[in-house]
């Protein structure tokens, strides 16, 4: 069963209008389909990653109705996208498995999975090896993972993770936290402060390279959307800049910052297409090499 914060199946479709929360749309063009048509089906497809040399792309599949995620990834043959397949560390197929990101080297690829708790997904990571294939997965350790769902890891350059989480001791419902590793082993996990929390659900996050500008996903009231914060001076407070003018008749998910913190991609539903990648500028001056163009 889906274990995000949805709303009813209605609400997935463009037809079907329901109300939004009070921030403003930011004043930007309005994003772009970008789902290169090998990995485009009438499923939904959302949470695109690519390898650090450009040439892999990581995502999840899923029915319609959101729920029997399934990674799968493509790479990058001649000028085109392949067709997407399973990777080799898969977990059974009754498994939900989802959220796939790299680690800036690209020794791991962390990813949410319920294959030893059926229901609740965990944080799992799995090394890459020297030729190009895959080791064991391995289950991160409490307090990373809780007793409730945890979603959309984003390992950062120095070793913490990024991620969402319906632990209890939060802020309300779902929260964003950062795990820490400890010099001399374990983790520290703290939620991230408000305005990027709130009594809401917050549950899933991307943070640009230079950690300077933060998206979010959050359900402040019937439906989720994108947020954009931006880092004041160098604590850790944030500023709301405003809402990704996406689809208002529809929920987005899984975030995707260029480095330079400038373009977005995420997944929305798109009509008979069901879920697809969307690009959008946050700011002037974005990288246009960004996406990674296959071919180049």
């Amino acid at each position: 069963m889906p274990v995000r914060p949805l709303l009813p199946v209605l609400c997935l479709l463009p037809a079907v209008a329901c109300a939004t929360g009070p921030s403003q749309d930011l004043d930007v063009p309005p994003p772009a389909r970008w789902t290169p048509p090998a990995l485009s089906t009438d499923q939904y497809e959302s949470s695109p990653v690519f390898s650090p040399d450009g040439r892999e792309l990581f995502f999840f599949r899923a029915p319609p109705t959101f729920d029997r995620y399934r990674l799968l990834y493509s790479r990058c043959e001649g000028t085109q996208w392949g067709a997407p397949r399973a990777p080799a560390f898969a977990g059974p197929a009754q498994a939900l498995e989802t959220d796939p990101a790299y680690s800036p080297d690209g020794a791991w690829l962390y990813y949410a999975s319920d294959r030893t708790h059926p229901g609740d997904l965990d944080i799992w990571r799995v090394p890459r090896l020297g030729d190009g294939s895959w080791g064991e997965p391995e289950r991160l350790p409490a307090p990373v993972n809780s007793a409730q769902a945890e979603l959309l890891p984003r390992p950062l350059a120095d070793g913490r993770v990024l991620l969402g989480s319906h632990r209890a001791g939060g802020m309300g419902g779902r929260d964003v936290y950062l795990a820490t590793p400890r010099d001399g082993g374990g983790w520290d996990v703290a939620t991230l402060p408000a305005p990027v929390n709130t009594p809401q659900d917050e549950y899933e996050a991307d943070l640009s390279a230079d950690g300077r500008v933060l998206v979010v996903v959050a359900n402040r009231g019937t439906r989720s959307h994108l947020y954009v914060y931006d880092r004041e001076g160098e604590g850790e407070a944030w500023h709301e800049r405003g809402r990704v003018p996406a689809y208002a008749d529809v929920f987005q998910v899984g975030p995707l910052l260029s480095p330079d913190g400038r373009r977005l991609l995420f997944a929305q539903a798109d009509g008979a297409a069901s879920g697809e990648f969307f690009l959008v500028d946050l700011a002037p001056g974005a990288d246009p090499r960004w996406p990674p163009v296959c071919g180049e």
